[in-house]
């Protein structure tokens, strides 16, 4: 009987830590370590994008447990919170259990209210980054409030999920190339991409890569392919978009335009993070350090920009960043658990809205779309690439931080605040 629990316990965790928007081979690696802590060193794990199956020993039975669905920031948070109680022992294994199947019904911290305003500030927030422009901020602010309503599109049933790419992509592009049609609006490509950022499969393709990378080739292939169709059905509906008004190909200008001040961007950061604090759930009290981690990759990225002046050099270094910056302040913040730092400042590298504008440049001219598509598979595999590294590079700075008695400082600092 306790094996079986077990074995359901291990399958409810690593399917809500595959929920979450982990990779495979460290779902895999977390779920194995948890099998070991409850007395299972022999369990074997097997992974994909949309379920897993959990054997305690080789031969034994075993238990698949399939993926429904994503988990919020705050719910991923909790099966990490849960996943580090049991192997500390502070949770026992029926308490987990109870815990994770009550966990997919618990409530939006900020109801539909936050989630509603979350979806139209990431649209402004993004649109400050990639379109740092008056007119461009002006359109963003009129469209943007369709976000949400994409969202919950793309959350209603397999049809209009499928669908939901190519309504997004039709119905953002036709209102953009309508508007620069009556020259309200300059570079319509770039700025039509903030209002559906948070829908394009960026992260979903850096995930694959990162998977191929560590060996995970099946779920690596599969997240690529999947990302890729999605892309194309963005591109489909910017495509047919661009056909309905008969527009000249310089609507697909990819230049982006820059008549504000370099506060724009900044403003942007502060913007998209509050977005994914509303979107998520994450409590106030870890915005700040959400806010660190986002601003510490975008910095790095763009001193990385000034410096080499290539786009891939930018993606490595943010890459990097992002992953060393979210184990340290995991370590820094505990209640703060790794991938919910790291995942906002991933989605911030925008590998999707790239991929989005290149390969709308097809509709130009196949040379063109050709250049462009090199240049966004180097950007992709470099964020791949710098996340491996910078999560290779935090292991020995944390194991220094112990050596130099940082767990006994924070303990200190912390027990001075409550005490006074």
């Amino acid at each position: 009987m306790s094996e079986a629990r077990d074995r359901r316990l291990l399958a409810w965790m690593g399917a809500g830590l595959l929920a979450g928007g982990m990779p495979v081979h460290e779902v895999e690696e977390d779920v194995r370590d948890l099998a070991s802590s409850l007395g299972h060193p022999s369990a074997q794990i097997a992974c994909s994008p949309t379920g897993l199956m959990v054997s305690l020993r080789s031969g034994e039975p075993a238990t698949f447990e399939q993926v429904d669905g994503g988990l919020r920031l705050d719910q991923l948070a909790d099966v990490l919170a849960l996943r580090s109680g049991l192997s500390s022992g502070r949770s026992t294994p029926d308490d987990a259990l109870d815990q994770l199947a009550r966990l997919r019904a618990q409530p939006h911290r900020y109801r539909t209210s936050g989630f509603v305003g979350g979806g139209v500030l990431s649209g402004i927030g993004i649109g400050l980054i990639l379109a740092p422009a008056l007119a461009s901020f002006l359109f963003t602010v009129v469209v943007a409030p369709l976000t949400p309503l994409f969202l919950l599109l793309a959350g209603r049933g397999r049809a209009l999920r499928t669908l939901t790419p190519f309504l997004a992509g039709f119905a953002v592009a036709l209102l953009a190339f309508l508007a620069a049609g009556q020259g309200w609006l300059d570079a319509p490509l770039r700025t039509l991409v903030a209002p559906i950022a948070v829908l394009l499969p960026g992260a979903l393709i850096v995930t694959g890569l990162t998977e191929l990378a560590a060996g995970a080739m099946v779920a690596g292939s599969s997240r690529l392919a999947f990302g890729l169709v999605q892309l194309l059905l963005f591109v489909l509906g910017v495509g047919a978009a661009l056909a309905l008004v008969g527009g000249p190909d310089g609507l697909l200008e990819t230049t982006s335009p820059a008549n504000l001040r370099w506060w724009a961007p900044l403003v942007g950061l502060a913007v998209v993070t509050i977005a994914i604090a509303l979107l998520e759930s994450v409590p106030v009290r870890q915005l700040p350090w959400l806010g660190g981690a986002i601003l510490a990759t975008f910095t790095a990225q763009s001193l990385t920009l000034t410096l080499v002046d290539e786009r891939w050099a930018g993606a490595f270094v943010g890459g990097a960043v992002a992953a060393l910056a979210s184990t340290l302040l995991e370590y820094v913040r505990p209640e703060l658990p790794r991938m919910v730092a790291f995942l906002p400042s991933f989605w911030l590298l925008v590998p999707g809205s790239l991929g989005l504008i290149s390969l709308a440049q097809f509709e130009v001219g196949p040379g063109e779309a050709a250049i462009a598509l090199v240049d966004v598979v180097a950007v992709v595999a470099a964020i791949a690439l710098g996340v491996i590294v910078g999560a290779a590079l935090a292991a020995p700075l944390r194991q220094l931080a112990r050596r130099l008695g940082l767990p006994h400082l924070r303990r200190l600092m912390s027990t001075r605040r409550l005490t006074r």
